[in-house]
């Protein structure tokens, strides 16, 4: 029962990152979720058990990228972008700091889908508009494709696996923000300094800015743009308040996509059926297809090697159980994708005999690792994914060997630093 676990789990992961003749996500997922049903390895009551944790996840993730959508056709991200390059007044390494920030605020608010769908066509086609060389906007595109992962720390929202996890481990949204804060300092800290040394020789000094459009320019729709200020306001308070309400995020989420899909179908610029079309729904099936393919691995008994090795961790004290498990997660996540690492993981802690702090650490260094580990390897997250296939549109090839080069010597270093953060944070 275990090879066919592990053959069952293996042949759906290879045809979700090989996509056969663009063969969607969700396919694979559900065929794996099948076969594991046909086998026996998983029951029908597994099924209902992954669908109560992950559906909440799915559909926050559905509402955040309909929002960013709608934000992206009356041009609100554009808009953001250029006012970031303009506030470098020329200084190329300025600018590029600027990009992993404006990276930073969208991956937060937005997941790091969001950053990789939208906000990294703006920043090439920025990169084109000032003729840079290809080597400078290999840079720019690499930093923001990086900071996507990195930088998706604070919030639960800000990343699939953040909600995932705290939906498991029943993590109220400000709770989770709270023992973030020093992570995600350190996390885009460590990226600014890591990505400008690498790439510091292919940014340019200066850079004319006068092949670039005024930032009122990309704003497509006025009366959408400013009500879009306080809807967002609106909808980080209702996260902050979502414990106290009792409210799941997805459900604070559709409320504001609902109010921009009311308010957007008398806008000129945003085709309201076609943004619905474009939204992740298959997510949704992949979500739970995947995960019970996961649940399959954790009944016939192989969460105990992970939980093994973190029961051995606790005896080496806090640091030891941090750092450990942060790149347990992040070697997993690098290897079989985060999605299915998150909650691997996940099973593991919950079966461990942590509790108190090391169990604490245990969680969040899991989401630390599952969120920054994925950065080693193409195929570690759906948003790097996302990030090649939009590039690869783009006229953009970025081989897997020269992504993982780059990846392995960015990733290490922030991940073990961020990790830290989350020690200081417990300690």
């Amino acid at each position: 029962m275990v090879w066919i676990s592990l053959l069952i789990f293996a042949a759906t992961l290879t045809l979700v990152v090989w996509q056969p003749r663009g063969l969607s996500i969700g396919y694979p997922a559900v065929g794996g979720a099948i076969l594991a049903l046909a086998c026996g390895v998983v029951t029908f009551a597994d099924v209902v058990e992954v669908t109560s944790i992950v559906w909440n996840a799915t559909f926050a993730l559905i509402g955040i990228i309909i929002i960013s959508l709608i934000l992206d056709e009356i041009g609100f991200f554009e808009w953001a972008a250029l006012h970031m390059a303009r506030l470098a007044k020329g200084n190329g390494r300025l600018m590029f700091a600027y990009v992993i920030l404006l990276g930073t605020v969208v991956s937060a608010l937005f997941t790091n889908d969001g950053t990789a769908l939208i906000l990294t066509p703006i920043v090439l086609a920025q990169m084109r508009a000032l003729q840079l060389d290809s080597k400078t906007v290999l840079a720019f595109v690499m930093a923001s494709g990086f900071i996507a992962d990195s930088s998706s720390l604070p919030f639960v929202v800000s990343n699939l696996v953040n909600i995932v996890s705290a939906d498991y481990f029943d993590i109220g949204f400000a709770r989770y923000a709270s023992r973030m804060v020093l992570p995600t300092l350190f996390s885009v800290g460590a990226s600014l300094v890591v990505l400008f040394l690498y790439f510091r020789k292919s940014i340019p000094k200066q850079v004319d800015l006068t092949q670039l459009k005024r930032p009122r320019e990309a704003i497509r729709d006025m009366r959408l743009f400013r009500l879009s200020w306080p809807v967002l306001a609106v909808l980080l308070a209702g996260f902050f308040l979502s414990d106290s309400l009792h409210t799941p995020v997805s459900v604070i989420i559709a409320g504001a996509a609902l109010v921009f899909c009311l308010a957007a179908k008398k806008s000129p610029t945003v085709q309201m059926r076609r943004i619905v079309k474009e939204a992740p729904w298959v997510v949704v099936i992949f979500s739970i297809g995947m995960y019970v393919v996961v649940w399959g691995l954790h009944n016939v008994k192989l969460t105990d090697l992970v939980k093994s090795m973190l029961d051995a961790l606790m005896g080496h004290g806090l640091l030891a159980v941090t750092i450990g498990a942060g790149f347990i997660s992040a070697i997993l996540s690098s290897i079989m994708n985060n999605l299915p690492t998150v909650m691997f993981h996940a099973l593991a802690i919950g079966a461990s005999q942590a509790d108190g702090v090391m169990r604490e650490a245990m969680i969040y260094a899991n989401v630390i690792g599952s969120d920054l580990g994925p950065k080693i390897t193409p195929i570690g997250s759906l948003a790097t994914l996302l990030w090649l296939h939009v590039l690869g549109k783009k006229g953009i090839r970025i081989t897997w060997g020269h992504y993982f080069k780059t990846g392995i010597v960015l990733t290490v270093p922030t991940l073990l630093l961020t990790l830290l953060g989350l020690f200081l944070t417990l300690h």
